[in-house]
């Protein structure tokens, strides 16, 4: 068991931690991914949960704001429609009562939107049945529609919609100042308005909802990014660490049962660990720097094909008879290719020297087509060791991986009469 330090309990001791009435406990990976914006797709409802979120959380301040605003414009627009209807009720303290009751109303529209279009739709239906002035009053009705089709499903609103064109229709036909009733282009004109104020309504929300599924989708494509670059990473450090730790394992053994007896003999097998561990810091000082700072960071250059002799010089130097053939001639090849093929080789080597007690392996090079479309680069490493299962471990994931990403393939397996071969097929143009 671990031990726990400064008050930390031990690993094995920690216990599920308490919480609140059935609340999950406080996780600050997901509370950061949440407020960053950069969720798991989500169903349909997802942006209007966001918008009445981010509404709800606005201050009170604001809301009251608007809400006053459009209480005082109502009230001076209401005085001012009724000098010009003189047929109409007179103003009174009735009417100033429902003139500001939809106006307060809006202040809790961010939170309960469908209860402060109602309190609206209701009171200018009520103040069109007692025979009022027509004016502003539908000015707040407007306002809560818009942030009611905002926040609240679909069919809630248009039902809510429904009822309250319904009302005014009824309030219309009680009006005791209507004589016979209401005409039918006064009622088309109100049933366009509201249908006017929910179709741009609508084409907000839509709007919004395309630009939140936008911003979701740019930050899924930020996460996969950046996934794929940790991954990379994590396959850079392990082609060369693994490659360059087996190698200095083999020169140390080499120096160690040679310093004895023939000191003069472990001096190349130090040599070589001191070359090999300089090139694995350069290496991995690149990779830190490119964690540190992305896309900034210098980029040092990749290795090619034409490193391939150097690196099979470092492999036979550890007492492996390593051959070299490179058939097709030099062409100039993409350097993503050519960074692959090198990985992959590196890679194979590196097994052979941990894994295979081979005393002999072959790296062959091929290009087929030329540089013309269609031109394949292949290359194969063949070992006469104890050979294997061909299950893939770490490093043969990665093989197929960074053909994979290129549109080649890896093949690796046991050889018919003993020893292992890896072969991978890499297109010239990915």
């Amino acid at each position: 068991m671990v031990q726990g330090y400064r008050g930390i309990p031990p690993i094995g001791d920690r216990r599920p931690s308490r919480t609140r009435k059935g609340r999950a406990p406080f996780r600050p990976g997901v509370r950061r991914r949440e407020e960053s914006g950069l969720r798991p797709p989500a169903d349909d409802g997802s942006a209007r949960r966001t918008y009445r979120g981010r509404m709800a959380a606005r201050p009170a301040t604001n809301a009251w704001v608007l809400a006053l605003a459009v209480g005082a414009f109502q009230v001076v627009g209401s005085f001012g429609a009724a000098d010009n209807q003189p047929d109409r009720r007179a103003i009174d303290a009735v009417a100033l009562g429902l003139v500001v009751v939809g106006p307060i109303a809006l202040a809790w529209r961010n939170r309960r939107p469908l209860v402060a279009a109602a309190v609206a739709i209701t009171a200018a239906d009520l103040y069109v049945a007692r025979g009022y002035p027509f004016g502003p009053i539908f000015v707040s009705v407007a306002v809560a529609l818009y942030a009611t089709v905002q926040s609240a499903p679909r069919r809630a609103v248009w039902w809510l919609a429904m009822a309250g064109f319904g009302g005014f229709v009824a309030a219309a036909f009680i009006d005791p100042r209507a004589a016979g009733g209401p005409g039918a282009v006064h009622l088309a004109l109100v049933g366009g308005w509201l249908a006017m104020v929910l179709a741009v309504s609508e084409v907000a929300r839509v709007r919004r909802e395309q630009v939140v599924q936008r911003d979701r989708a740019a930050g899924e494509e930020r996460l996969r990014r950046q996934g794929e670059q940790r991954l990379g990473l994590a396959r850079e450090l392990h082609d060369v660490l693994g490659h360059t730790i087996s190698l200095i394992n083999v020169q140390a053994s080499v120096a160690l049962h040679l310093l004895d007896e023939q000191p003069e003999r472990a001096r190349p097998a130090l040599t070589t660990i001191k070359e090999a561990s300089r090139e694995a810091l350069h290496e991995l000082r690149a990779t830190l720097d490119l964690l540190r700072h992305g896309e900034d960071a210098p980029h040092a250059p990749a290795p090619r094909l034409s490193a391939l002799p150097t690196l099979v010089d470092a492999v036979r130097a550890s007492g492996l008879a390593v051959s070299f053939e490179h058939e097709g001639g030099e062409v100039q090849l993409p350097a993503a290719v050519e960074l692959a093929a090198y990985r992959i080789v590196q890679e194979a080597l590196t097994n052979v020297t941990r894994h295979a007690r081979a005393s002999a392996a072959i790296v062959r090079v091929a290009v087929a087509g030329g540089d013309g479309p269609g031109a394949q680069l292949t290359v194969e490493v063949t070992d006469d060791g104890i050979g294997g299962t061909g299950m893939p471990g770490n490093g043969i994931v990665g093989m197929r991986e960074r053909a994979a990403a290129l549109g080649g393939t890896v093949e690796a397996e046991p050889c018919p009469g003993g020893g292992f071969r890896v072969s991978a097929r890499l297109p010239v143009e990915p």
